[in-house]
């Protein structure tokens, strides 16, 4: 559609915009992030690491999957799909004792108050871009792009082109686990990154830090750790069964 000239904008979820955009199409426009991290939704009030031996957990993701297991071996993750309601619902009826969600899609959708406890990133980094929405447009289109630049967020379009960096180099999808999170203090980026097994038992967390001025240089590099710290065993044999 944006190609034809049907519409102009599109408004995406960053962490579900794949890193190669096809040809005269680019995200013209970050606006500030919502919370990145992930957030336990549970159905009797307790927090992750005070479920019970065995609980039940759904999520959708392998990134989340991956790391609960890492620090919980214990648990039994199932797969939970649907919207936000229908997710809360099946937690509500008993079929999960919690859930792992985005909290930047409770929170925009003003049900914050639903979430037990925002998951520590040392325990469950977060996806590429998550909480950041993108608006992605015609390349060669200076209107647009200038309507759009008084809501771009540099700090946050920094970050995400970071960690967009990493997976661009990493190879991966959104359905790899495969994790990453930029920070920014001063002039400083700090990306920390997370490539682990299915079940978890293999877990690789390194970071990079660089400057302002070329985050995507900080995704290279620290991708580059993560591979030869084992990351690319453990990313060949997933894509090898995938």
């Amino acid at each position: 559609a944006l190609l034809s000239g049907e519409i102009d904008l599109a408004v995406h979820s960053m962490k579900d915009v794949p890193t190669e955009l096809p040809e005269g199409l680019a995200i013209l426009c970050v606006p500030p992030r919502e919370d990145a991290r992930d957030a336990l939704v549970s159905r009797e009030g307790r927090s992750f690491m005070d479920l019970p031996l065995g609980a039940r957990i759904g999520t959708s993701s392998l990134r989340r999957q991956s790391q609960l297991l890492h620090a919980r071996p214990d648990l039994t993750i199932a797969m939970l799909r649907g919207n936000l309601d229908t997710r809360l619902k099946k937690l509500r009826e008993g079929q999960f004792d919690a859930i792992v969600l985005a909290a930047a899609g409770l929170r925009r959708l003003d049900w914050a108050h639903e979430i037990t406890e925002y998951i520590a990133p040392q325990i469950s980094l977060p996806a590429i871009g998550q909480g950041a929405l993108g608006i992605e447009g015609r390349s060669d289109d200076p209107f647009i792009r200038s309507l759009l630049s008084g809501l771009n967020h540099a700090p946050t379009q920094t970050a995400v082109l970071a960690e967009r960096a990493l997976l661009h180099r990493l190879q991966g999808g959104c359905q790899v686990p495969i994790a990453a999170h930029a920070t920014i203090a001063g002039t400083q980026v700090t990306l920390e990154g997370v490539v682990a097994s299915v079940d978890g038992k293999e877990l690789i967390r390194d970071r990079a830090e660089g400057s302002l001025d070329d985050p995507e240089s900080i995704g290279i590099q620290l991708a580059e750790q993560l591979l030869a710290r084992g990351g690319g065993r453990i990313l060949q044999a997933i894509y090898g069964t995938a």
